[in-house]
């Protein structure tokens, strides 16, 4: 996939304010998390025992770099089939993990914050990078409910993450995201190109070697 151009977010801005409009309806809420941050790490183990990590194939047969798991009702998988959403997890053939209240309460008060206070999350997709892994540019849109939000939350190592336009093409920012952030987008900005730049080496006291990421959704 062809990679957009960027710009820099704080490139040369150190003192970065804890809350940031992206868009019109699109918001970074800085270490909005970090207090909640290590009961949803150990959330997220408990998630991995019933529905480990896995590396998903894409429509085109090839092996996701990014490590997935998922929680709630449905979460997002993809095959040869496809990118859905499915009820049974197709590792173990079982349902998914319930949604946490933790996570469903922290996605519904970043999104309140950022102005989608009817939010109630139904799908939590969890990605885990490993050093050198990144997620390219690309629109959430397999949800049959667009008018909600998208809440993500970053864990461990930072990352960079891309927030781009309406088409792939379109120049991006690049925004550092770092433990306990969260962004929120809905609204007019729903629909616009994100991704994440290659998660760069290094040991974070909460998660090792990795960045969890959390990203909530109502998916039907």
């Amino acid at each position: 996939m062809p990679s957009a151009p960027c710009d820099d977010l704080f490139a040369d801005d150190p003192a970065e304010p804890s809350t940031l409009a992206l868009g019109m309806q699109a918001v970074l809420l800085r270490g909005f998390a970090l207090a909640q941050a290590p009961q949803l790490l150990e959330e997220v183990r408990q998630v991995v025992r019933q529905a480990p990590w896995r590396h998903m194939q894409t429509p085109g047969g090839k092996a996701m770099s990014v490590a997935t798991t998922g929680c709630g009702p449905l979460s997002w998988v993809s095959d040869r089939r496809g990118y859905r959403y499915a009820a049974l997890d197709p590792l173990t053939g079982k349902p998914w993990p319930a949604l946490p209240a933790d996570f469903a309460q922290l996605a519904h008060a970043a999104a309140q914050e950022a102005g989608f206070a009817a939010f109630v999350p139904d799908a939590c997709l969890i990605n885990r990078y490993a050093p050198g892994t990144r997620l390219s540019l690309h629109q959430d849109r397999d949800e049959q409910d667009l008018a909600a939000p998208i809440v993500s939350i970053s864990l461990g190592l930072p990352a960079t993450f891309l927030w781009g336009g309406a088409t792939r093409g379109e120049r991006a920012l690049r925004v550092p995201l770092r433990h306990g952030d969260a962004v929120v987008w809905g609204g007019v900005d729903r629909l616009r190109f994100h991704g994440v730049l290659p998660v760069a080496p290094g040991q974070h006291p909460a998660t090792g070697e990795c960045r969890i990421n959390l990203t909530l959704r109502k998916a039907t």
